[in-house]
C-alpha cells in the first residue's frame, strides 16, 4: 500500500512542477544542458528524439519505471542535493553521477550561468528530462530568458536550433560541430521524415546516423564516396509536393554519394546548422584524402598571422599585452560600424572564460575576440564554397566566383590580382594572390561589388530621342521647407532640388512689396523669396548635377509691370543659357536633351500671334487659380458661363516661352488633331488620375508626342506626395514632387532618377515611345512582345541596423524584418516580407528567399524596407530603392538609407540577386521545378482581327512564324531547365555552373573521367566513355536535347525572324492610310477605336516576338561559348580548340520538332 501512495505522491508533485513553474523548468534544464558533456548530451538527444513522449505519456513512463533500481541515486540518497534524485523519489537515473558533481552543483546552482566545466562527463539525471516535458524541443529563444513570440505563419521544422552563443567562424568550428553531432531530419522517397542523430566519426572519414534499422556499418556514408553537397531543395525527393511547404529551402541540404549518385536528403533546424554541415563536408571532400587531421593544427593560418601582426604593431611597449581600451579601438577601426559596447562585452566574456581578468589583453585573446566578432558566417560559407585553398580564395577561385556567381564578363587574372591587392589586408596574402575572409568581406562591402550597376552611375541611355520620350525629374514648391500652407520658404530648397538632379522647377510669381516680384506659395509674406535671388541661384547651380536642359515652370500671379521686371531679370542673369529659338514648324517632335544640353527652357503662357500690344489677355492655367484659392487671393472673377479665366500677360515674358508653351487641355481627340508638338498641358493630380483609370491607352498615346506635367492636388496642404508610378505608367513625363517631404513616394522618385547617371532624364520604355504600339497602363498580366522576367531575391542578413527613431525606451535590441516591394504597372506590384529576426542584435540573419514576376522590367522599381516588429514609437529602420534595370546579379550589399534618403553609415543588407526569363506566355506558372512541363498546354501569341480585310490578310501570314518562334524559344527553355535540374541547380544558374558541376562529380571519382566534352565540334557533344551510372546517363540525354534544340534555334531563327519583320513592315505600310481605309470601311466610334487598338496590338506582337527570338538566339550562342570556356577550364574537355565565335556557329541541320518536355525529372 505504501509504495502505491508514494507513487501517487510523486505523480502529484510531478504534475504540479510541470504546470506551476514552466519558466523555471526551462531555465533548470537549459542550464544543466549547457554544463552537460558532449558524449552524454548526444546520448540524451538520441533518446529524447526516439521517445518524444507527450506530457501524459511521460508521466506514465515515470510511474511505470518508478520501481526500477537506481544504484547511483540510492548511494547518494542522503548526500545533500543528491538525496533529491535518489531511489526515495522512485526516479531512476540514466548514468551514475560522476565524482565531484555535488560540490560542483553547490558552487553553481542550477539555473545560473556558469562557464566552469563540470567534472568528468557531468550530466543532469534522466528523471529531470522526463519530469519536465517539452524542455528538449522548446523554442531556442527561451534559452536567454527572452519572452516567447507568437509563431510565424511560415512553417518551419520543430526541433531545436543551434545555440545563439555558438558562432561558426572557421572550417575547424564546422568540423567541431560535426564531431559533436546533432539531430537532423532524414527524408525518404516516400516523403516521410525521421529524426536521426548524425555525427562525424573521430577519424573524419565517415558520417554516421542512429538509430537505424541498418547494420551500424551500413548506416554511414564514407567521405571519399561523396560526389557533391547541395544546399536547398535540389533533389526530386525534397522538391516533391508532399514536402515542399513543410520546411524552408534554406533548411534543406543533400549529400550525393556513391557510384550510382544516390542522395541522402536532410533537413536541419536552421540555416546555420546547414551551413556548418555543408562547409565541413565540402572541406573534407576536398582535403580529407590528403589531410585527415583536424583543421586548424600546425602552422598559423594566413588570417591569424595577420591579426597577430596587427596586435604587435599596437603593442607599443612590446610587453605581449595591450590595454583593453586600445584593443577595443583597434577592432573598431578594423570593423567600422561595430558598437564599442559589443567589443567590450566580448573581451569581458573571454577574460572570464580564460580566468584572466584585468585591464590588459594578450595576443591570443585578441585574436580570438577578433575572429568571433568580425567573422560573418554567411560570407565564410560563401568563401568555402568557392575556395580550393582551404580558407582563402586563390586567383582562379576568385575569377570563378566573379564569372559564375557575380555574372561579370571579361574578367582576367590581372583583374583578380588588382582586387586582392586592393582589399586583402595581409601583406602575405597580397604577395601570394590570396583573398582571405577579411579581404573577401571588404570586397563584398565595397562599391566595386555594389548592388547598383556601375554603368548607370554615368549617363548610359540614348539621349538623342525627343524630349517627350523621357521621364523628367520635377519639383513642386521647391522653395518650401515644410507644408504648403504654413511652411517657411527658403532659397536652400532650390539648391537641394537642383543638387539631386531635378530638371523642372516651379516658380510662382507674385507682386512683391518693393516693386519687384517675389516667389512663394505660403500666405506668410515673411517667408517670400525675391525672384531676383532665385534666378541668381538657378544660374549658379542649374548644371552642377546635370548638364541636360532645365525647365522653369512659371506660374504668373503678378501684375504686368512686375512681369516685365521678371523677364528682364531672366534675360540679364541667364543670358545665353536661355533657349529662345522659335520651334521648327516642319518638325514633328521636340528636340532631344542632347541638343538642348546646357540650356534653360521657360514653360509658360504665350500671347497669340494676333496680339500686337505690349500686353494681352491669356487663359489662366487651373493650377494658378488653385494656388490663388489656397492662398485666399482670388482677385479675379470667373467669366459668365463658366469659361476659362483670363489674366494679363506682358509681351516681354511671353517672348521667353519657346518649346514649352502652356495650353489648356480639351480632350485627346482635339489634341491629336490640333495640338502642336511644342505645346504642353498641365493636369491636376485628380484629373490625371481619372484619365489614367478611364482611358489609359489614350493618355499613353498622347504622351508620345507631347509633354505633360502633373501637379499635386491643392488638398495636400501637408505637402504630402502623390504616387509617381500612377502617372509614369501612363507615360507622363513630369510628375511634380514635394522634395521637402520624405517617405515612400519620394523614395520611389529619388530611386528612379538615380539611374542614367542621376542626370534627371530617364528614357521611357520602348513600348511607350514607338509610334505604333499597344500598351495598357492597367495591364494585369504580361504584355505582348515584352519578355517577362523572374526576380529571385534571397535576403541573407543585415549589418549594423540602427534603432528606429522614438524607440529609446526599448533598449538596444531590435527585432527587424525586411519587406521587399515591387512598384510598377499593376501586374508587377507586389510585396513579400521575411520572417522576424528575434533578439538578433544589430546583425540579424534572415536567410529567406523571395520571388517576383516582372512583366515590364523597364518600369519596375525594387524597394527594400527594414522595419522593427517589436517597436515603441516608429517602426521604420531603413530603406533603399533601386530601379529593376540597375540591379546587379550575385551576392551584393544593399546600402541602407534613412527616411530622408540620407546614407546610414555601415548599415547594409546582404542579399543574393538572380534574374531569369519567365518561361512561356500568359500568366506566370508558380510551380516546383519538378513540375510536369509536358502536361502544360503551350500558349501561343497570335494576331487579332481588325475588321479590315486587306489588313487582316497581311497579319494572317504571320500566324505560322509566330508559332515557330514560340516553339523554338520554349523548346530551348524547357531543355535548359531540365538539364539544370539534373545538375542540381536552379533555373537562375548559368551554363558554366552546370558544366562545372558535372566536372566536379567526375573529378571526385576514383576512376578516370567517364564523360568528356568534344570541344572540337561547334556544338560540343558530351560523350560517355564506357559504362556510366544512371544519373549521368540522364544528364547526358538532357544535355544532348539542350544542344539539339539550341542548334535548331540558332539555325532557324534568322528565317523566322525575317518573316515576322516582313509581316510587321507590311502592316506598317497601311498605317499612314489607316484613317482613310477605316472611313471607307465605315468604322466609327467604339468600332473605330477598337480597330486602332487591334492594329497597334498586332504591330506590337510582331515586333516583340521578333525581338524575343533574336534575344533567344543570342542567349543560345552565349551558352555554347560558356560550354567551351568551362570545358577548357575544368578538365573534361578534349581536342581543345579556341572558343568559337558566335558568327561561326552555323551548320546545316534539319529543325527538330518540339519535345514534349517529359514528366518529372528523376535526378539526385
Amino acid at each position: 500500500m505504501l509504495p502505491a501512495v508514494a507513487v501517487a505522491a510523486v505523480a502529484v508533485v510531478a504534475v504540479a512542477v510541470a504546470v506551476a513553474v514552466p519558466v523555471l523548468r526551462h531555465r533548470l534544464v537549459h542550464s544543466a544542458l549547457r554544463r552537460a558533456g558532449g558524449r552524454y548530451r548526444r546520448r540524451l538527444e538520441a533518446l529524447c528524439s526516439d521517445v518524444r513522449l507527450s506530457q501524459e505519456r511521460r508521466l506514465r513512463h515515470l510511474l511505470r519505471t518508478g520501481t526500477g533500481t537506481g544504484t547511483a541515486g540510492g548511494e547518494r540518497g542522503a548526500a545533500g542535493r543528491g538525496a533529491g534524485r535518489g531511489r526515495s523519489h522512485g526516479c531512476p537515473e540514466l548514468v551514475p553521477l560522476p565524482a565531484g558533481w555535488e560540490e560542483f552543483q553547490q558552487r553553481h546552482p542550477l539555473g545560473q550561468p556558469c562557464r566552469e566545466e563540470a567534472p568528468g562527463d557531468a550530466v543532469p539525471p534522466m528523471w529531470l528530462w522526463v519530469l519536465l516535458p517539452g524542455c528538449w524541443d522548446c523554442d531556442p529563444r527561451l534559452q536567454d530568458g527572452s519572452r516567447q513570440r507568437p509563431p510565424h505563419k511560415k512553417k518551419t521544422v520543430s526541433f531545436s536550433s543551434m545555440p545563439h552563443d555558438r558562432k561558426i567562424n572557421s572550417t575547424a568550428a564546422c568540423i567541431s560541430l560535426m564531431l559533436e553531432g546533432c539531430e537532423l531530419k532524414k527524408v525518404r522517397s516516400n516523403s516521410r521524415m525521421y529524426s536521426r542523430f548524425f555525427v562525424l566519426d573521430a577519424d573524419m572519414r565517415s558520417v554516421r546516423w542512429e538509430p537505424s534499422k541498418k547494420d551500424s556499418e551500413k548506416a554511414k556514408i564514407e567521405i571519399k564516396s561523396v560526389k557533391e553537397v547541395r544546399v536547398g531543395k535540389k533533389t526530386p525527393v525534397l522538391r516533391s509536393n508532399g514536402l515542399s511547404d513543410q520546411f524552408p529551402d534554406e533548411c534543406a541540404f543533400s549529400i550525393i554519394y556513391g557510384d550510382n549518385y544516390e542522395s541522402l536528403d536532410l533537413v536541419a533546424s536552421s540555416a546555420d546548422v546547414v551551413s556548418a554541415w555543408v562547409m565541413g563536408l565540402r572541406y573534407l571532400v576536398s582535403y580529407g584524402k590528403h589531410s585527415p587531421e583536424a583543421p586548424g593544427t600546425g602552422h598559423p593560418s594566413l588570417r591569424t598571422s595577420w591579426i597577430s601582426s596587427v596586435f604587435d604593431l599596437a603593442d607599443l611597449e612590446k610587453s605581449g599585452c595591450i590595454p583593453v581600451s586600445r584593443a577595443v579601438q583597434l577592432i573598431k577601426a578594423l570593423n567600422p560600424g561595430m558598437k564599442t559596447s559589443t567589443i567590450e562585452l566580448k573581451f569581458k566574456e573571454l577574460q572570464k572564460a580564460s580566468e584572466r581578468p584585468g585591464t590588459e589583453v594578450a595576443c591570443d585573446l585578441f585574436v580570438e575576440a577578433y575572429c568571433e566578432l568580425c567573422t560573418r558566417p554567411e560570407i565564410f560559407f560563401l568563401l568555402v564554397q568557392f575556395s580550393s585553398n582551404k580558407e582563402y580564395l586563390g586567383v582562379k577561385d576568385l575569377l570563378m566566383f566573379l564569372e559564375v556567381e557575380q555574372g561579370m564578363e571579361g574578367v582576367t587574372e590581372e583583374k583578380c590580382l588588382e582586387i586582392v591587392s586592393k582589399y586583402e589586408p595581409s601583406k602575405e596574402g597580397r604577395e601570394k594572390g590570396y583573398l582571405a575572409i577579411d579581404g573577401f568581406t571588404r570586397y563584398l562591402l565595397s562599391a566595386d561589388c555594389s548592388i547598383f550597376d556601375p554603368q548607370h552611375r554615368k549617363v548610359c541611355q540614348d539621349m538623342a530621342q525627343p524630349l517627350s520620350h523621357y521621364y523628367i525629374s520635377s519639383a513642386h514648391s521647391a522653395c518650401l521647407l515644410e507644408d504648403n500652407f504654413w511652411g517657411r520658404s527658403d532659397i536652400s530648397g532650390y539648391i537641394s532640388a537642383l543638387g539631386l538632379g531635378c530638371r523642372s522647377i516651379e516658380l510662382v510669381l507674385w507682386d512683391g512689396p518693393e516693386g519687384e516680384p517675389v516667389v512663394y506659395t505660403s500666405p506668410s509674406a515673411a517667408s517670400c523669396v525675391p525672384f531676383r535671388a532665385v534666378v541668381g541661384l538657378i544660374d549658379q547651380h542649374a548644371f552642377t548635377a546635370s548638364a541636360y536642359p532645365l525647365i522653369l515652370c512659371l506660374v504668373v500671379r503678378c501684375s504686368a509691370p512686375q512681369q516685365r521686371l521678371a523677364a528682364q531679370c531672366l534675360r540679364k542673369t541667364l543670358g545665353e543659357k536661355l533657349y529662345l529659338e522659335p520651334p521648327n514648324p516642319v518638325a514633328s517632335y521636340l528636340p532631344s536633351p542632347e541638343e538642348l544640353k546646357g540650356r534653360i527652357l521657360i514653360k509658360g503662357k504665350k500671347l497669340p500671334p494676333t496680339c500686337e500690344d505690349s500686353e494681352g489677355e491669356v487663359s489662366d492655367e487651373e493650377e494658378g487659380w488653385e494656388l490663388a484659392r489656397r492662398l485666399g487671393q482670388e482677385d479675379r472673377e470667373a467669366p459668365e458661363g463658366g469659361g476659362l479665366r483670363r489674366v494679363r500677360l506682358s509681351r516681354e515674358l511671353s517672348e521667353l516661352v519657346s518649346l514649352c508653351q502652356a495650353v489648356p487641355f480639351q480632350d485627346f481627340e482635339s489634341s491629336r488633331r490640333g495640338q502642336r508638338y511644342w505645346e504642353m498641358c498641365s493636369f491636376s493630380e485628380v484629373e490625371a488620375g481619372r484619365f489614367a483609370n478611364e482611358c489609359p491607352a489614350e493618355l499613353v498615346s498622347y504622351n508620345k508626342r507631347f509633354l505633360s506635367r502633373i501637379y499635386p492636388s491643392p488638398m495636400r496642404i501637408d505637402a504630402s506626395n502623390m504616387n509617381p508610378q500612377d502617372f509614369w505608367k501612363c507615360g507622363c513625363q513630369m510628375v511634380a514632387m514635394n522634395y521637402q517631404t520624405p517617405g515612400l513616394m519620394m523614395d520611389l522618385n529619388a530611386g528612379w532618377f538615380r539611374q542614367n547617371g542621376a542626370c534627371g532624364y530617364v528614357l521611357r520604355p520602348a513600348i511607350m515611345r514607338e509610334e505604333v504600339s499597344y500598351f495598357s497602363a492597367n495591364a494585369k498580366d504580361s504584355l505582348p512582345g515584352v519578355p517577362a522576367q523572374l526576380l529571385h531575391l534571397k535576403v541573407i542578413s543585415g549589418q549594423n541596423l540602427p534603432k528606429p527613431k522614438g524607440s529609446g525606451a526599448k533598449g538596444e535590441v531590435v527585432e527587424p524584418y525586411v519587406c521587399a516591394e515591387i512598384h510598377g504597372i499593376p501586374a508587377d506590384c507586389a510585396e513579400h516580407r521575411t520572417k522576424t529576426a528575434l533578439q538578433s542584435g544589430d546583425n540579424p540573419i534572415f536567410d529567406e528567399s523571395l520571388e517576383f514576376q516582372i512583366n515590364l522590367p523597364e518600369l519596375a522599381i525594387l524597394r527594400f524596407v527594414v522595419l522593427d516588429d517589436d517597436y515603441i514609437g516608429d517602426e521604420f529602420i531603413a530603406q533603399y530603392t533601386i530601379p529593376f534595370e540597375c540591379l546587379q546579379p550575385g551576392y551584393r550589399h544593399v546600402p541602407l538609407q534613412s527616411l530622408a534618403g540620407d546614407p546610414l553609415p555601415h548599415a547594409t543588407l546582404f542579399v543574393h540577386v538572380a534574374i531569369t526569363d519567365r518561361r512561356g506566355g500568359g500568366k506566370g506558372h508558380r510551380r516546383g521545378l519538378a513540375g510536369r512541363r509536358g502536361r502544360r498546354v503551350r500558349e501561343y501569341t497570335s494576331t487579332k482581327a481588325t475588321g479590315i480585310k486587306a489588313i487582316d490578310e497581311v497579319f494572317r501570314t504571320a500566324t505560322q512564324p509566330l508559332r515557330e518562334a514560340t516553339d523554338l524559344r520554349e523548346n530551348v527553355q524547357n531543355a535548359l531547365v531540365s538539364f539544370k535540374e539534373l545538375c542540381g541547380l536552379t533555373p537562375a544558374a548559368n551554363m558554366k555552373q552546370c558544366i562545372l558541376t558535372v566536372s566536379t562529380w567526375l573529378l571526385h571519382s576514383d576512376s578516370a573521367p567517364s564523360v568528356i566534352l568534344n570541344l572540337a565540334e561547334q556544338y560540343p557533344p558530351m560523350e560517355a566513355q564506357g559504362p556510366i551510372p544512371d544519373l549521368l546517363r540522364k544528364v547526358l540525354t538532357a544535355y544532348e536535347t539542350m544542344i539539339q534544340t539550341s542548334r535548331t534555334l540558332i539555325e532557324s531563327a534568322d528565317a523566322v525572324y525575317g518573316k515576322l519583320i516582313q509581316a510587321q513592315q507590311a502592316g506598317m505600310d497601311f498605317h499612314k492610310e489607316l484613317h482613310r481605309i477605316e472611313t471607307k470601311e465605315g468604322l466609327r466610334g467604339r468600332k473605330l477605336q477598337k480597330a486602332l487598338e487591334t492594329f497597334a496590338w498586332n504591330i506590337t506582337v510582331l515586333k516583340g516576338q521578333a525581338d524575343l527570338l533574336k534575344h533567344a538566339k543570342a542567349e543560345a550562342l552565349d551558352n555554347l561559348w560558356q560550354i567551351h570556356n568551362a570545358g577548357q577550364s575544368c578538365g573534361i574537355g578534349r581536342n581543345r580548340s579556341a572558343s568559337p565565335e558566335p558568327s561561326r556557329l552555323q551548320a546545316p541541320l534539319e529543325p527538330i520538332p518540339e519535345t514534349d518536355g517529359g514528366g518529372d525529372t528523376a535526378s539526385c
